[in-house]
């Protein structure tokens, strides 16, 4: 049981604050309600930008990483489709150093030609170095808009294209930045050796007087139901084969999404896991295989995604996956089975709240999307999926029709 302590104050700003005395330290986690499906298609990209945006000085203070590493603190962030995530770590004792930092850059970023000049270097270096010039970099460019042609899921966080970055104005990124970057639409989760009441106070003092902000109603173009299969068969200068099945499934927040996410486990979380087992070990049709989910707050997919051992076509490795789906859909699975998937799976729920940081980043994220105490019943839900529960999941999922496949074949020297 994760105890916690919530509060909110009157500009919007949601307050969740753990207390955990076995470590000197403290995270400072601060999740704005922003991702890459609040962009205007136009100009994607900007969530991913913002991310880089927030280190480069605010209006006061030109250097943010300066002041936090003078008191032994750490930063870091991440940027995904739903939201984007800002954490601190820094002994507990210097935890006002964090909240001066995060409320000063709320406020008001250093907004000017050069700031922007250089975040917009790094962003598009980036996009060259990951997405196009690495292996394999632009399966996110070809594998979403191949299975969402309404949703904004269709562009990578990234963004769609690199000209959008290159030709974003400073006006379009301090308006992305005031119609968005506000305690209104944040959560501020703290965890570590602090006091509530204290961290409460802190809160008052630092983001009080941040002024709400006009956050606009998010009004999504939701994606159709898929009635057919769609294939995308591109070619690259690759070392092996690697194939891409997507099918669409439901939101994170649904009750199925523990069903699925230890279907999804069944395929592939272990040496002895399904398509592991048949594909990897037994047949050698793959030199690895994995089986995920998305987990979006819009619906998402679960992805199975496989590279191709040197002799094998790509046909017939296509064939040994749906044959490994169809036992599952046919056949079921055993109890025993599914417990072990359980167990390990409750396994790596406890070991990930052993970490401060885990926890306020998981409580960051459950209070946003409607309380924070789902992370007190997590295991539960895991705990009560039945094995026909899993099977009638993957009659629903594994269907040719909820499917877009993308072949990506080596370039035969």
């Amino acid at each position: 049981m994760i105890e916690f302590e919530k509060y909110q104050l009157e500009n919007g700003l949601k307050v969740v604050v753990h207390p955990d005395t076995t470590t000197p330290m403290a995270a400072v986690n601060l999740l704005y309600d922003v991702g890459a499906r609040d962009e205007d298609p136009r100009r994607t990209g900007f969530a991913h930008l913002f991310e880089h945006l927030m280190f480069g000085g605010s209006r006061n203070i030109p250097s943010y990483d300066e002041p936090l590493q003078r008191v032994g603190g750490e930063n870091n962030a991440w940027t995904s489709n739903d939201f984007t995530n800002y954490y601190v770590t820094l002994p507990s004792a210097n935890l006002e150093t964090a909240f001066w930092l995060e409320s000063d850059r709320m406020m008001a970023l250093n907004f000017t030609e050069k700031s922007l000049e250089v975040q917009r270097k790094v962003v598009i270096e980036e996009f060259k170095q990951r997405y196009l010039n690495q292996p394999y970099g632009d399966i996110p460019l070809l594998t979403r808009p191949l299975a969402y042609k309404k949703h904004p899921y269709q562009w990578p966080t990234i963004g769609k294209d690199i000209s959008h970055i290159q030709n974003a104005t400073l006006e379009e990124v301090k308006n992305f930045f005031y119609k968005y970057y506000a305690p209104n639409n944040a959560v501020l989760a703290v965890a570590g050796n602090v006091n509530p009441n204290a961290v409460f106070e802190l809160t008052k003092k630092w983001f009080g007087e941040i002024p709400r902000r006009e956050v606009p109603e998010r009004n999504i173009p939701q994606e159709p139901l898929r009635t057919s299969q769609e294939m995308l068969t591109v070619e690259r200068d690759v070392t092996a084969s690697l194939i891409t099945i997507n099918f669409h499934i439901g939101r994170r927040s649904d009750p199925d999404f523990f069903i699925n996410d230890l279907l999804s486990d069944v395929l592939s979380n272990g040496p002895s896991s399904r398509l592991t087992q048949a594909l990897m070990k037994d047949r050698q049709l793959f030199s690895d295989i994995n089986a995920y989910l998305s987990g979006d707050m819009d619906p998402g997919l679960f992805t199975i995604t496989g590279r191709i051992m040197p002799g094998v076509t790509i046909e017939e490795a296509e064939e040994s996956i749906w044959q490994q789906l169809n036992r599952i859909v046919r056949d079921g699975l055993p109890e025993v089975e599914l417990q072990k998937v359980k167990n390990k799976m409750e396994s790596n729920l406890v070991f990930s709240e052993i970490s401060f940081l885990n926890k306020a980043m998981n409580l960051a994220q459950y209070e946003l999307m409607g309380d924070a105490d789902e992370i007190n019943r997590e295991i539960d839900h895991y705990r009560v999926v039945t094995a026909d529960e899993i099977q009638q999941a993957a009659k629903m999922i594994f269907r040719t029709e909820n499917s877009t496949v993308l072949r990506y074949l080596a370039v035969k020297q």
